[in-house]
Parts: C-alpha cells; sequence; structure tokens
C-alpha cells in the first residue's frame, strides 16, 4: 500500500478576529505580510511560510466555515500558534512587537539551551508562541511511521 506524499503541501489556518484591518495591522508589526489574492475586507491571508498560512477571518465569515459555535478565546483554548524565527534574539523582538501593539505576554521566556521561546495573545486572545530553534540541533532528515 502506497503511503500518500505530503510533499507540496499546503497548511491554511482559519481563525476567527473582531476586526480584519486591526489584526493585520498587529500582525504586520510583527513582520508579517498578506497574500493580496485571499484578502479582502472579510479575510487576511497572512504568510507565515512557504507553504503556511493563516487565515484571519472575520466572525461572520469564520461562522460560514465552522460547524460549531465559536468559543471566547479569552475564556477557552482551543489552540495555540507557533512560529519559529531565524536567530534567538528575534524571539524577543516579535514579542516586544507585539506586546507594543496590544498584545499581552501569556509566560516568560523558556530557555533549554538549544531551544528558546516566548509567548503572548494577540488583539483577540488567541495563544501565539514565538520560537528559535539551534539549527545544529535539528535533524534535516525526514521521519517515517
Amino acid at each position: 500500500m502506497a503511503t500518500p506524499s505530503h510533499a507540496g503541501r499546503m497548511l491554511f489556518v482559519n481563525m476567527p478576529v473582531a476586526d480584519v484591518e486591526r489584526s493585520k495591522a498587529f500582525f504586520a508589526r510583527l513582520g508579517f505580510s498578506y497574500n493580496p489574492m485571499f484578502t479582502d475586507e472579510s479575510a487576511a491571508c497572512m504568510q507565515v511560510g512557504e507553504q503556511a498560512s493563516v487565515m484571519l477571518l472575520s466572525r461572520e465569515t469564520f461562522a460560514k466555515f465552522a460547524k460549531l459555535p465559536m468559543a471566547d478565546p479569552t475564556t477557552h483554548t482551543l489552540a495555540l500558534y507557533c512560529f519559529s524565527v531565524s536567530a534567538r534574539d528575534e524571539v524577543d523582538t516579535v514579542v516586544e512587537a507585539a506586546l507594543a501593539a496590544g498584545g499581552v505576554e501569556a509566560d516568560g521566556p523558556e530557555d533549554h539551551g538549544f531551544m528558546y521561546s516566548r509567548s503572548f495573545y494577540d488583539l483577540d486572545g488567541h495563544g501565539w508562541q514565538v520560537m528559535w530553534m539551534n539549527p545544529s540541533s535539528v535533524s534535516t532528515s525526514p521521519t517515517t511511521t
């Protein structure tokens, strides 16, 4: 039985936001850009990596896709979003930009030597972690199961 290939897969994480323009401005201050093909007044396609994007959707647009009611991110945690940066000091730079733009620090720094991270909540209460991992500690060979 052939195993399906993961090569070329794209990831789109959809999340509801109260105000698309306000969220776009917040994440732009953290260095993110948007794909104009998938961005309008009700949605913004925030590019996180070559094959990964976060769709910032108005609550109304998100509700059209969701089959269950939305949880309040200020009282419930459904997911935590983590992205990597290329240098250890960039973790602090990004989190400080998030705090200056209105975000709230979630946890203090976590320093494991080979990995360093900090967390914050965005304007809508979604939890984010910014992490750096020493490149020499990351295996380049894919894991198979």
